[in-house]
């Protein structure tokens, strides 16, 4: 089984190499795993694709701006048959996506997606960000009637396979991807998704999101969604 960990990026020079550095390839070699390494960078103008080609990654120059889009590029340019999303700033726990796909090839799961609030180590997530995402998580259980305790977790454990009953090239190219790619998995009968507890850790540089504006767009995004409203 080859597993490929997909992972977009802006200007991450720091938080690259230690996210890279932290994933146990040798529980990979234990299990009998291949992997590797995709990067879809969204044109960097620091020293992020050459950290991250030093560790052997393959790195695509995506031009064209946003979460989503870097995960659709990402996606299609995948061929692991078992894929792992997170972010580049070492606050996702890289060093426990073997467990993450044990507990996938486990269960016979096609999508899990992990829940950040299992453990949030100090100084992981503001309260402004707590905010946000309790509102947003709130806002779609209510609209969507799904168990969801983390709607915006960006690390996911995706069987390739199941991309192709997952309507991902269709769904928005920012940040409101992340809540619809659970949306679609978890509404679907035909793709078992379960959320899992993971952790979050404080993040690596400096952030290049806009809280406000991304919370209020997905908020607003959830709507349309819920009311085939279009935006």
């Amino acid at each position: 089984m080859k597993v490929t960990l997909v992972i977009p990026t802006l200007n991450e020079e720091q938080g690259i190499g230690p996210t890279l550095d932290a994933v146990d390839t040798a529980a990979f070699e234990a299990r009998g795993w291949t992997w590797d390494f995709l990067i879809v960078d969204g044109d960097s103008r620091d020293r992020t694709r050459e950290e991250a080609e030093a560790r052997d990654a393959r790195v695509l120059v995506e031009p064209r701006r946003g979460y989503g889009r870097a995960y659709k590029t990402g996606f299609d340019a995948a061929d692991g048959d078992v894929l792992v999303t997170g972010d580049a700033d070492g606050t996702y726990p890289f060093d426990q996506v073997h467990h993450y796909i044990d507990h996938l090839l486990d269960h016979d799961l096609d999508f899990v997606t992990c829940d950040r609030y299992g453990r949030l180590h100090k100084g992981a997530m503001s309260p402004k960000h707590k905010l946000g995402n309790f509102v947003l998580s709130t806002t779609l259980r209510a609209l969507f009637r799904l168990r969801l305790r983390d709607s915006q977790s960006g690390m996911w454990i995706i069987r390739r396979s199941a991309l192709d009953r997952i309507p991902y090239p269709e769904l928005p190219d920012g940040m409101a991807f992340s809540q619809e790619i659970k949306i679609e998995a978890f509404r679907r009968d035909d793709v078992a998704a379960e959320e899992i507890p993971s952790e979050l850790h404080p993040r690596i540089g400096e952030a290049v999101i806009e809280s406000w504006r991304d919370g209020f767009g997905n908020l607003g995004a959830l709507w349309r969604k819920r009311f085939r409203v279009k935006g």
